[in-house]
């Protein structure tokens, strides 16, 4: 039921973030295992946690007309030596997606492997 909604909600953008989109999807799924995806309406995202709690979120997928970034809750908080993440928020940080190598990189999978590991500290998973 959540992807068909997710589809749904996803095909009010172009082609490239619908495409985008689901890759990313497909990594964020493999990357972080047991995730929880929650489609967030009003906040126009689809949230990755391990819980109802904002403490337990991971990432979320962010389209908009110009294109899809990948937030990080943290964000501010992980270490990024290949420099992918940008924003000023306090909290979050987001990773531009623009190309398909974007979702394929090495950097971006290190990074999903960092925030789950900041994640795993901060809730004192072992």
């Amino acid at each position: 039921m959540i992807a068909e909604n997710i589809t749904t909600f996803l095909s009010k953008y172009n082609e490239q973030v619908i495409d985008h989109a689901h890759k990313l999807r497909a990594v964020l799924l493999e990357a972080l295992p047991n995730i929880q995806e929650q489609l967030d309406l009003p906040a126009k995202m689809i949230a990755y946690c391990y819980g109802q709690k904002y403490a337990e979120l991971i990432c979320m997928l962010i389209p908009s007309k110009k294109g899809l970034k990948l937030g990080f809750y943290k964000g501010i908080e992980l270490a990024d030596p290949h420099q992918l993440l940008q924003g000023t928020g306090k909290i979050s940080r987001y990773v531009e997606i623009k190309t398909e190598e974007d979702i394929n990189s090495f950097a971006l999978k290190d990074l999903l492997t960092e925030a789950l590991e900041a994640y795993k500290q901060r809730m004192g998973v072992v």
